[in-house]
């Protein structure tokens, strides 16, 4: 017989990202987003406080780059916009988990996640290995307690691990977009984040949807390679995966309730369908329930008010 064991959410299973861009001033909501913000360097604190205060102890920071180029070199200058943002953010609040993502899309000219050579239309690797570590690197020297490449380049966790430990980083954990799929779900983010491609897409480097051995195989080669937590992303449509990948490893695992996952939810409710606190409570309940340790949810901050109010 079946245990009848209840899924609870806690405010500490929760990771909140935030979306930060070079400048000050205006905080500018993304139509697609509702509630959700590009904010300039000089406000990110601001709305970390306020996180704090809800009880949020982490967040995963996406920087958006002013330029663009073909290498996507603002990514991994030294005084990024991500790095910049981390160095803030720990100043003040030493005891957040600042996660940040390790990816090069939004800093590429073409938009996709790794470097192009000039004349080609394919993702050089090496090149691309170069530039992540060299991202992660820069994250590391402002303190981020998490790097999270994202890219989903073959061997990405092990060489980011390699260069972190070779300058000194070794207490540095690395989060993996482990089983990263080619997701329809992915589509305001890319305008948060201006990474849409401008020619192709991506799924020769994430996975297809149907498929649920290769997200196992992905898992299971970026534990070997060194990472301290596992993702599985988007995490609506991708419950069994979740539940396979909890049965199966035992790393920390985190899932990605996507921003294709948060419009469809805030619209939703903005037209009368549903009950916005009770759907985002039951998705993320379902999330926790497939056994996810971690939500990475942009619905962060709602639920930590809910979950106050009880």
């Amino acid at each position: 017989m079946l245990k009848n064991k209840k899924t609870t959410i806690s405010v500490k299973d929760l990771v909140y990202p935030l979306f930060v861009r070079e400048g000050i001033g205006i905080c500018e909501e993304i139509p697609s987003m509702p509630g959700i913000y590009r904010f300039p360097l000089d406000a990110i604190a601001r709305e970390t406080r306020a996180l704090v205060k809800l009880g949020i102890g982490a967040v995963l920071l996406f920087g958006v780059p002013t330029g663009k180029s073909r290498e996507g070199s603002e990514a991994y200058k030294k005084d990024n916009v991500a790095a910049k943002a981390v160095t803030k953010l720990k100043r003040k609040f030493p005891d957040l988990t600042v996660m940040t993502d390790v990816c090069l899309c939004a800093y590429t000219s073409h938009g996709h996640c790794g470097v192009i050579l000039p004349g080609c239309r394919t993702i050089a690797h090496k090149t691309t290995l170069d530039a992540l570590c060299r991202m992660a690197l820069s994250h590391a020297e402002a303190g981020a307690d998490y790097v999270a490449p994202s890219a989903m380049a073959k061997g990405q966790v092990w060489a980011i691990r390699r260069a972190l430990d070779a300058h000194g980083f070794k207490d540095t954990g690395i989060m993996g977009y482990s089983a990263k799929y080619a997701s329809n779900f992915y589509g305001p983010f890319r305008d948060a984040a201006n990474s849409s491609p401008l020619f192709g897409d991506r799924s020769a480097y994430q996975l297809g949807f149907s498929n649920s051995a290769s997200a196992m195989k992905e898992i299971a080669a970026d534990i070997r390679e060194g990472a301290d937590i596992v993702m599985v992303k988007p995490a609506l449509a991708y419950l069994d995966i979740i539940r396979e990948a909890a049965n199966r490893f035992r790393a920390p695992l985190a899932a990605y309730n996507v921003s294709g996952e948060y419009a469809m939810v805030k619209h939703g409710a903005k037209l009368g369908l549903w009950n916005e606190k009770k759907v985002v409570l039951e998705i993320i309940t379902s999330i926790k329930r497939a056994g996810a340790d971690l939500v990475i949810t942009y619905h962060a901050k709602d639920i930590a008010k809910w979950l106050k109010e009880r």
